[in-house]
């Protein structure tokens, strides 16, 4: 038999929960692109909106908020569009980007790997700092939603990824221990909560940026989902 270094650190071990992230790890985004050009605005500025919506309800949630993600997001579009040469208001310009949402697809490697692990008898299920109504239609549109167990929202949680108190959430209501649940996203500081909260993490790494060093490093990096089954294989 082979030696084992015993400095090594254990093995992660399998988790009994998947939670997956829904905005940008599930859902693709790039369609929203197509969505400011329309109405005269660039393109290029749909991961900015994201990312700052992202940014300010952080900042609320810091001050102890917990905003709907689409009032932030209905917010910080707004202020954005304003300083554009549109083709129509900035209302509704603001509207026809938003309602782009209800139309986004899931990225291609989504499907196959919850098929596979469903298969494997895992429990699945969504925590997004969005409405369960979007993973709701984007996962049942793809013809997947039975695959998953629920889907959770910090809406219910009271504060906003990346508190350790959403994490909490999720475990508590899959009655597991936070260590029994790994947390798949493509965004670092996800990932990043769910280790300080106690969880295994898996970073999904489409883009092969590399992860920041000032984040606790993921359990598993992978560079599709099609790979997250392999880990427990």
């Amino acid at each position: 038999m082979p030696e084992t270094d015993p400095s090594a650190p254990p093995a992660p071990s399998v988790p009994s929960v998947v939670v997956f992230d829904v905005n940008e790890t599930l859902s693709d985004l790039s369609p929203l692109g197509a969505r400011f050009a329309e109405v005269g605005a660039s393109a290029s500025a749909a991961p900015l909106w994201f990312a700052s919506t992202l940014r300010d309800g952080f900042a609320l949630t810091a001050a102890g908020e917990n905003p709907a993600f689409s009032d932030v997001a209905r917010e910080v579009l707004v202020s954005q569009l304003s300083s554009v040469k549109l083709n129509r208001s900035v209302d509704e310009a603001a509207r026809h980007v938003i309602d782009g949402f209800s139309s986004l697809e899931l990225h291609p490697d989504v499907a196959s790997a919850v098929g596979r692990l469903h298969e494997d008898g895992l429990r699945i299920v969504t925590l997004s700092n969005g409405a369960t109504s979007v993973a709701d239609r984007l996962l049942t549109t793809a013809g997947i939603r039975d695959q998953f167990e629920r889907l959770l929202s910090v809406e219910d949680a009271g504060t906003w990824k990346p508190s350790r108190l959403a994490y909490a959430y999720a475990a508590a209501e899959c009655g597991v221990d936070p260590a029994d649940m790994v947390l798949v996203a493509c965004h670092p500081w996800d990932c990043d909560g769910a280790r300080r909260a106690g969880l295994q993490s898996a970073w999904v790494n489409r883009s092969e940026a590399p992860y920041p060093g000032t984040f606790l490093g993921p359990t598993y990096t992978v560079a599709s989902l099609d790979d997250l089954a392999d880990q427990w294989s």
